[in-house]
């Protein structure tokens, strides 16, 4: 992509990992951080790759409304997948996918924070 551009967005949730033996198998929670790229080979005709407001909105929706303030763990698809970092990068790319791209644009890589010196990174 020629041009790329992010989105950071923060929520604080709870959850354990299944099947996992260590600390982290022990409800606990983080402040996480989500950072969306989407990028484009050509700007649109404001000169955008997209819009940071309508991206904003849409990681809102997928994100926020649905995991800030929750248990992780309770909420679809992690009430059967277990909610790892990885593969909630995956499923919050995924989402963002289904309403940003455009054929034009699109998301092309989401990092999931935990902590500011532990991140998984999802590219699509």
């Amino acid at each position: 992509m020629r041009f790329t551009v992010y989105k950071e967005i923060e929520f604080a949730a709870s959850h354990f990992l299944r099947e996992y033996h260590g600390k982290c198998e022990e409800l606990h929670g983080h402040n996480y951080r989500v950072r969306v790229y989407v990028g484009a080979e050509e700007l649109d005709a404001e000169g955008m790759v997209v819009d940071f407001v309508a991206l904003k909105a849409v990681m809102r929706e997928v994100i926020n409304d649905q995991l800030d303030h929750k248990h992780i763990n309770d909420v679809p698809p992690f009430d059967e997948l277990n909610p790892t970092s990885e593969h909630m990068a995956r499923h919050f790319a995924e989402e963002i996918a289904k309403r940003i791209d455009d054929g034009r644009c699109r998301v092309v890589e989401c990092r999931v924070y935990e902590t500011d010196r532990n991140c998984a990174v999802y590219r699509r």
